[in-house]
């Protein structure tokens, strides 16, 4: 180590108080992170490209410093998915400084690995006070029986209105109008579900009717439209 000439004629003075870092909560652990090894936790982080064309959640697991589990969706730009599956099977076994210095091939899912950092180190953690964590695993329960993210798309606008195409519960298949025009309910098919049902040996038809269902005052409705092409649907 090189020390200026300044410092090196500098006279010693004690560091009479120093107690240490300040310790972070952790797995209902009050921890002195002084090492990676010492960081451990479950959360989510969010991020986003340059131009913002689109967005990534991330959930990591992280024991004793190490990626166990990653969890990574992404909306808005299909080639960000590709970057998903690579950063996917990049994450696990890293050490959560390697995964900050690590090339996670999109600049949405290295934003959100960097918003991650920051709440792990910190100790702002969605697990920070249950008692030894989360299994692993965990992060996959966020997708719910499906094993599919939660996405919501809606589009508007000024002269025509708005158009539900995604809910949570899954792909809208009809709008349903009252006598005013103003939505009132929605129906929609599950396309987890259906998969699973198709899986199993039904056929499309009856898989499709299977996964099917409705929110709001749908029978009611004076019209359902399809908010894709806008043709009118039998009730």
């Amino acid at each position: 180590m090189i020390y200026s000439r300044e410092v090196e004629n500098m006279c010693t003075v004690a560091q009479g108080v120093h107690h240490g870092a300040a310790p972070i909560p952790e797995e209902a652990k009050w921890v002195q992170s002084k090492e990676v090894k010492d960081i451990s936790g479950l959360t989510h982080g969010v991020g986003w490209c340059a131009p913002q064309q689109g967005a990534c959640k991330l959930t990591l697991n992280v024991k004793e410093g190490i990626i166990q589990e990653a969890l990574v969706e992404t909306i808005g730009c299909s080639g960000m998915t590709h970057s998903a599956a690579m950063a996917a099977e990049i994450l696990p076994g890293l050490t959560v400084l390697e995964a900050l210095n690590t090339d996670l091939v999109c600049d949405a899912i290295n934003t959100a690995m960097r918003e991650l950092f920051l709440q792990i180190v910190y100790g702002r953690t969605q697990s920070a006070f249950s008692e030894d964590g989360l299994p692993i695993g965990a992060g996959l329960e966020d997708l719910g029986k499906g094993l599919r993210s939660q996405v919501g798309t809606m589009y508007g606008t000024l002269k025509k209105g708005p158009r539900y195409l995604e809910m949570a519960e899954g792909y809208v298949t009809a709008i349903a109008l009252d006598k005013n025009n103003e939505i009132i309910g929605y129906r929609f098919v599950n396309l987890g579900k259906m998969t699973d049902y198709i899986k199993k040996g039904d056929n499309p038809t009856t898989a499709y009717e299977k996964s099917t269902g409705q929110y709001g005052r749908v029978a009611d409705a004076a019209k359902l439209i399809d908010p894709r092409t806008d043709k009118e649907i039998t009730q």
